[in-house]
């Protein structure tokens, strides 16, 4: 285990080297990085969202309307193949998924099957598995009625069809705003999620992404006033619409279309020559242009309008034929809204209108405090647990700082080279495995201690230590890494960030804490062939204890039993304090513009408002408010409307920091992927054990697992602090750490088992318990040395999580004692159980004397 062949010493330095190499560039400023070549490391992480600011906006296609806008479609169709074939028909109607005609000749109804026939052929092949996908079936469910029904697969099609669309509609539009690395891409079978890093203005993007830019030119009816039309009812073939301006104005409308916004090839934002005020030019392709200037030859004198996604933006005058093809958009604009305009016509019309259902959006300045309060406490949790660490094992406790500090760097690096995205729980990620990075270490400083007690070399007692505890090491990983891998499959945005640092940290700690360290002590050993271990300036636990856990589990059950029940009834009758991730609403951060913010003016100005529950605290600091809105009844507009309220109600004294809106539809979401990540992670974590283990250590460590979940929900219910997604990524780590302590001494136990085969199995839990004990303290104080850090200097938008976590490590390490192993005597687990194993080393007496 202590022999390195060369090539092994270099690979191990190799792994180093890059992991400080690709590290760098996140560090260094990027000027040093610029003369190297292409190939070389000089990409820094990705910072996320909430880290340098930018808007996170989930979209959903209105499947209602597509469907309405296809039975439309199909209407049409329908008359205009009859009618084709001159066949007389009655009764022309759509509804539900059909549409349905009534043929008047039942000699003619075999024609106008055949007729109908293009409608209901494959519109596609390939997909869905089927080879064909038709859209449309006609059936006849009485004589002369013939019925054409859309076809769930057929919707389904539709619907791709129009996501594919849309997403490269937005693509356009985005791109238009001259944003940087914007992330476009499909999520399901009908939502679009649109990231955009950086972006000063979210207003601005999601009025371009909220319309659907279907443009068109209609003539007005002039026959008949308006009014009139309003008051009665509208002539045949016209609808009444209303202009953009304030008060809007009416139109009656030819429902007739000269020409579509699908004919335009450009449109630029410009400014009209006589008047000097902000206008759209714009161009048609030669169809276009063709239909546009015969329309207008013919209707000299009458009004046009233009229409924007059933508003009229502008209604001139024809005052002479327009026949070159291009024109312009005049209706009061600024000089945005006219860009505006333009960006979306140029990137063409949405298929289908887009509802914003999930909105993040964090503003550069609040982006900036997080990365600073970030890199706090990252140097302060670092520094507590090198000093912690050296403190209590002198020269072996320097080499597990170099261990760690490689660590960090790999998953830096690591995160670099695969493009990953740094969130702010990804730092909390970070952080914390820097806090459980040295537990390998001190599972392998721990064992050799042992080992050099018993009498061995200083030689074999670091091989047998390093040995020994490889078992323990990856066992203990393993389940915190399931735990890490199933949160990123379950979990989304933030939580998926956490889960991939953490995930990553895990393998790094693996190599770094056992490979590097144990090349390190190796060399140590070879050239200074030491007489002793080094001196330990810090002991936490005397080197022997002799503590009667076993003796104490009556009390500890039984109190742990009364609190378990305990929090299970405050979260069945007292309501958590749920956030906007699970039962929707709207989450806002403001700061004042000068002095401290007045939380009575911002409650008495936003009572006004018809909002419903309004929650105003301050938020870590006098200067900062955070705003919190229920859910709205009506949908999710009715989200997005609160934001516009509430921004142009405070943003003249406010700075809008951070905006979340959550609709209904997410909120459901996002508490059942909650619960079943953790379901499925214990069930399997579960599993691992039980192969790894017997049956009773696997429901041991689970039910001592559920006993933390418990107490942990009940610690958010007492202390009302904000239960959201990341307190779900709190849980899960809780329970990764949690098993991890737990499997550590079931290891120690099952060890003991094999050897000690007539011990009395209290008396065999103690000393297990004894023997880990100075190893379970060490963990679970450098752990919480990097949580108190992260708490302290973390900033507030993550204290919550930092908070849940450190009460987890408390009853996790509690419940690793007190609950896993009194558990085994429940089971009535007995040295029979396990595995053959060495011949007793010392007598029972001999042992309990030591105990």
């Amino acid at each position: 285990m202590l022999h390195f062949p060369r090539w092994q010493t270099f690979l191990i330095w190799l792994a180093v080297a890059l992991g400080v190499a690709y590290a760098a560039p996140n560090i260094l400023p990027q000027s040093y990085f610029s003369p190297l070549p292409g190939w070389a490391p000089s990409r820094p992480m990705t910072l996320g969202l909430d880290l340098q600011g930018g808007s996170h906006i989930l979209l959903q296609i209105d499947r209602g309307e597509l469907i309405a806008e296809r039975l439309t479609s199909t209407r049409d169709d329908v008359r205009r193949l009859l009618r084709g074939e001159r066949i007389g028909y009655t009764g022309l109607s759509a509804s539900g998924r059909a549409v349905q005609v009534r043929v008047r000749d039942a000699s003619e109804v075999e024609a106008a099957r055949e007729a109908l026939d293009e409608l209901v052929q494959p519109v596609a092949s390939g997909l869905f598995g089927s080879g064909t996908v038709s859209e449309l079936t006609m059936t006849e469910p009485e004589p002369g009625l013939l019925r054409l029904e859309l076809t769930e697969e057929g919707i389904s099609y539709r619907l791709a069809t129009a996501l594919e669309q849309s997403i490269e509609v937005i693509g356009r539009r985005v791109n238009e705003l001259g944003t940087t690395e914007p992330v476009i891409q499909r999520q399901g079978d009908d939502r679009v999620l649109v990231q955009v890093p950086g972006l000063d203005d979210p207003e601005r993007l999601k009025d371009i992404l909220g319309q659907t830019a279907k443009m068109t030119f209609q003539m007005v009816d002039q026959s008949v006033p308006v009014q009139e039309a309003i008051q009665g009812r509208p002539p045949a073939g016209t609808t009444v619409m209303y202009s953009m301006d304030d008060p809007p104005v009416p139109y009656l409308i030819e429902d007739r279309v000269i020409v579509s916004g699908e004919s335009l090839v450009d449109a630029q934002a410009t400014f009209d020559q006589r008047t000097n005020e902000p206008v759209v030019s714009f161009r048609f392709d030669t169809r276009g242009a063709t239909r546009f200037g015969q329309a207008t030859q013919e209707n000299v004198g009458r009004l046009f309008a233009i229409i924007l996604d059933g508003q009229v933006i502008s209604a001139p005058q024809i005052r002479e034929p327009i026949l070159g093809g291009s024109g312009q958009i005049s209706g009061n604009f600024t000089v945005q809204t006219a860009n505006d305009l333009a960006v979306l016509l140029r990137a063409g019309a949405l298929p289908a209108t887009l509802t914003v259902i999930e909105e993040r959006t964090v503003g550069p300045g609040l982006g900036q405090d997080s990365i600073d309060a970030g890199k706090i406490a990252s140097i302060i949790g670092a520094a507590l647990v090198v000093v912690f660490m050296i403190a209590a094992y002198g020269l072996l406790g320097i080499f597990a700082v170099v261990a760690l500090v490689a660590n960090i760097c790999m998953i830096v690096a690591i995160l670099s080279g695969l493009g990953a995205t740094l969130t702010l729980p990804g730092i909390a990620g970070i952080v914390l495995t820097m806090g459980m990075a040295v537990d390998s270490n001190v599972l392998v400083f721990e064992r050799i201690r042992e080992e050099r007690a018993a009498g061995r070399s200083i030689i074999q007692a670091v091989d047998s230590g390093f040995s020994k505890a490889l078992g323990t090491i990856v066992d203990a990983n393993v389940t915190t890494l399931i735990a890490a891998v199933i949160l990123f499959y379950l979990g989304t945005g933030p939580v998926r960030g956490f889960a991939v640092t953490l995930a990553i940290g895990i393998v790094t700690t693996v190599f770094s804490a056992y490979t590097l360290t144990r090349w390190m002590v190796a060399e140590w050993v070879k050239r200074q062939r030491p007489k002793a271990l080094p001196r330990m300036p810090l002991q936490v636990v005397p080197t022997e204890t002799s503590v009667g856990f076993m003796w104490l589990r009556r009390l500890t059950f039984t109190l742990s039993a009364a609190a378990s029940i305990a929090a299970l009834a405050l979260f069945v009758t007292v309501d958590m304090n749920y956030g906007i991730d699970f039962k929707g609403g709207s989450s806002i951060e403001v700061q004042a513009h000068e002095g401290n913010a007045d939380l009575a003016d911002i409650r008495s100005r936003l009572s006004g408002l018809n909002l419903g529950e309004v929650q105003v605290q301050e938020f870590g600091d006098p200067r900062e408010v955070l705003i919190r809105v229920q859910a709205q009844d009506s949908g999710e507009n009715a989200e997005q409307s609160v934001i516009t309220k509430v921004r142009s109600e405070l943003e003249s004294d406010y700075t809008f920091r951070r905006v979340e809106v959550v609709g209904p539809t997410v909120s459901g979401e996002l508490a059942r992927a909650g619960t079943i990540a953790v379901l499925v992670s214990l069930l399997a974590i579960l599993i691992y054990i039980w192969l790894r283990f017997e049956w009773q250590f696997a429901v041991g460590a689970i039910l001592a697992t559920l006993h933390d979940v418990i107490m942990t929900i009940g610690f958010f219910v007492i202390t009302g602090i904000e239960f959201n997604l990341t307190s779900i990524a709190a849980i899960l780590t809780i329970v990764g750490y949690s098993l991890n302590d737990t499997v550590v001494v079931y290891d120690r136990v099952r060890e003991n088992l094999r050897r000690f085969k007539k011990m009395p199995l209290p008396q065999l839990l103690d000393l297990s318990m004894n023997q880990m004990l100075s190893r379970t303290l060490m963990t679970s104080v450098t752990t919480l040395l990097a949580l108190v850090a992260l708490y302290a200097f973390g900033g507030e938008v993550i204290r919550s999580f930092t908070a849940a976590m450190i009460f987890g490590v408390v009853i996790g390490t509690y419940s690793s004692i007190f609950i896993a192993g009194p558990l085994l005597i429940l089971f009535r687990m007995r040295p029979s159980v396990a595995e053959p194993g060495p011949k007793e080393e010392k007598s029972v007496d001999e042992v309990a004397a030591k105990g």
